[in-house]
């Protein structure tokens, strides 16, 4: 590796700490309902977006209003967009001519957007993808609210570790608009402006028509590139808008570009972390979290990076440049593989299946893990306060005392569901991977044998269930409906049965009393406790994944260096 790859490294790690504190306070100012500089622009719009709902933002919901409103709006939305991809040819922009969706990719689609997964088992160009009109209205919207939807829950939870003998947990419809106008919308505004300043395309042109060297003509893709672009890496969604997602020169074109797209993978949910510190009155308590995240993420680039530069080793001194736009090189591809994986994003600039298998290992076990090292929006966060009440009931358990959290005792009642919420997730990856290694179906999908079609089938239901989107190809699962609708099932056990588990773990919490601090209360403040929650984090991932991935890319690259296989 030479100083110009650890430079871009330690940029990227140092933009991100930097901007933490601005959007973090942003964020926690616009889920608190604080004027923001934005406010005089945006409140007459937020206004008519109620009076049009019939909505009063100040009428709060205890957890099962707030929960069921979730839901009514989660699968409303799943249902219009069901329905648009099955009729995206006969409606309006549609120049490169894009036929309906079948019926089973629709569905597993409009699953995907809603979940904020962004999984596609179509590509994104040509007839058979998606056309401009709903890649604007249908997937362009579910970016947008999906990503607000996590927000929301996240500041559902907060409320509860917040507030003492309360019954209610803040509006999900005003969470959700204020979340999306004076946050998403804006910041990645900002991003798209960007992006389109280096060239990324953002037109309602159709195809363009190249003349070929050999004479055939060539259709070049166009459309609305840069506003898709922005959101999907902002909030966490994912998907590609072409085929080759960010390595298709449309989509990526210049280093500027790339470095823009990896930086909005993550600030959206290193901004979490510090909101709610603010929002909770203890922004020590924020960073302890921050830190706890960054130093998976960390660790996570290091070990990465060293798999990739290592090589092969049946060829020294050659970097790992298979299924790598060249252009990027090997520290760009395998540090967004890492940041893409850490966000729950999904969005990819290289292949996957064609890294080392500690570096493809490396993306699939930050998946496994669950929405931990920041995660997706809001999501993230809650995934590693419910770790964080884990940490401090074996803790309690150790010292003989009732677990406390934030001043709270904590009750069977939270962390029974902190481990659903923790644990469904990995038993959809497993069981749907069981399911497919089992079946005739699932079988004939794989390319490679041996381990690493083992971590085809691993990485294709880890990435679903995980809320990431990304595929590590080789798996062929476009065929038939096997994969689309186990995969669909997996995604939304993981999502709701999550957002179930939070809004529980909220609404008990906010109705307890404050527990007063006595001899032997544990601090939740302090780096002991940020190395005790990194530890619980990694040891339930193991013992939950280890079995799995021993089978799959550790075997793989102990063949690799036995000299077994290429």
């Amino acid at each position: 590796m030479s100083s110009h790859d650890l430079l871009i490294i330690v940029l990227f790690i140092g933009i991100l700490v930097s901007f933490t504190p601005f959007l973090g306070k942003w964020l926690a100012n616009v889920l608190q309902g604080k004027r923001t500089w934005l406010s005089p622009v945006l409140e007459p719009a937020e206004r008519c977006v109620y009076r049009m709902a019939g909505v009063d933002p100040a009428r709060e919901m205890d957890w099962k209003k707030y929960l069921a409103a979730v839901l009514l709006f989660n699968a409303a939305g799943f249902l219009v967009l069901f329905l648009s991809l099955l009729c995206q040819k006969w409606l309006p922009l549609n120049p490169a001519g894009t036929e309906n969706m079948r019926w089973d990719i629709a569905l597993n689609t409009a699953i995907s957007f809603v979940t904020s997964t962004g999984w596609q088992f179509y590509s994104g160009e040509g007839p058979e993808g998606v056309s401009y009109f709903v890649q604007m209205t249908g997937l362009g919207v579910q970016n947008f609210v999906s990503a607000a939807t996590g927000i929301a829950v996240m500041s559902a939870l907060i409320r509860g570790l917040e507030r003492r003998c309360a019954s209610t947990l803040g509006n999900f419809w005003a969470d959700l608009t204020r979340s999306t106008l004076y946050f998403l919308v804006p910041v990645s505004s900002a991003v798209a402006l960007l992006l389109v300043s280096q060239g990324v395309v953002q037109s309602f042109d159709g195809p363009t028509a190249v003349p070929g060297m050999d004479g055939v003509a060539q259709m070049i893709p166009n459309g609305p590139a840069a506003s898709q672009i922005a959101i999907k890496q902002l909030g966490t969604n994912g998907g590609g808008f072409f085929g080759n997602n960010s390595t298709h020169p449309f989509e990526n074109p210049t280093p500027f570009s790339n470095m823009v797209e990896m930086l909005s993978l993550l600030l959206a949910g290193c901004a979490c972390p510090y909101a709610y510190g603010v929002m909770i009155g203890k922004k020590r308590q924020g960073w302890i979290i921050f830190g706890a995240m960054m130093i998976l993420l960390v660790a996570a680039i290091c070990l990465s990076q060293w798999a990739e530069h290592a090589g092969n080793p049946l060829f020294p001194g050659m970097e790992m440049l298979e299924g790598k736009e060249a252009r990027l090189g090997v520290t760009n591809s395998s540090l967004w593989s890492v940041a893409t994986e850490a966000s729950s994003n999904g969005s990819v600039n290289c292949m996957h299946s064609s890294m080392s298998p500690l570096g493809g290992g490396i993306a699939l076990f930050n998946i496994l893990l669950g929405e931990v090292i920041f995660g997706g929006l809001g999501s993230g966060l809650c995934g590693m306060l419910m770790f964080a009440m884990i940490t401090v009931f074996l803790c309690g358990l150790m010292v003989g005392r009732t677990p406390e959290f934030l001043g709270k005792k904590l009750g069977a009642r939270e962390v029974r569901w902190a481990m659903v919420g923790i644990l469904l997730p990995g038993i959809a990856v497993l069981a749907m991977s069981g399911l497919a290694a089992a079946a005739e179906a699932g079988r004939a999908s794989i390319c490679n044998a041996g381990p690493h079609g083992l971590t085809e089938i691993l990485y294709c239901f880890g990435s679903q269930a995980g809320n990431n989107g990304s595929a590590f190809a080789g798996l062929v699962v476009g065929g038939t409906p096997f994969y689309s609708l186990l995969g669909g099932l997996a995604m939304l056990l993981a999502r709701f049965g999550t957002i179930i588990s939070v809004m529980m773990i909220a609404g008990g919490m906010a109705s307890k009393k404050n527990a007063p601090p006595a001899q032997g209360s544990m601090e939740t403040d302090n780096l002991m406790f940020m190395v005790l929650l990194v530890a619980v984090v990694l040891v339930v991932g193991a013992l939950t994944f280890f079995p799995a991935l021993a089978l799959g890319p550790i075997l793989e690259h102990l063949l690799l260096y036995s000299g077994a296989m290429l």
